[in-house]
């Protein structure tokens, strides 16, 4: 992997990078995820029916995006 001289990078590149960081690792959990309820579903074939777990958590859309909940459940606007 190709090192980068976060010193030497501006603001927007920083944050740019930032983003494409957070996407992949996304798309990462998200390819685990799915193999983990594959494993899960084939184990369950052998015995009792293990217990599911809760889904996962929504990632918090950055500000300005989208509206998201707040600690009532209710949507605001994000500011």
């Amino acid at each position: 992997m190709a090192k980068i001289d976060l010193d030497s990078l501006s603001i927007e590149e920083l944050a740019t990078l930032r983003e494409r960081v957070n996407e992949k690792l996304l798309e990462k959990v998200a390819a685990r995820q799915a193999e983990l309820e594959t494993e899960l579903e084939q184990l369950t074939q052998y015995g009792k029916p293990a217990k599911k777990a809760p889904p996962a958590t929504k990632v918090k859309a950055r500000k300005g995006e989208e509206k998201q909940s707040d600690d009532s459940g209710e949507e605001v606007e994000a500011a």
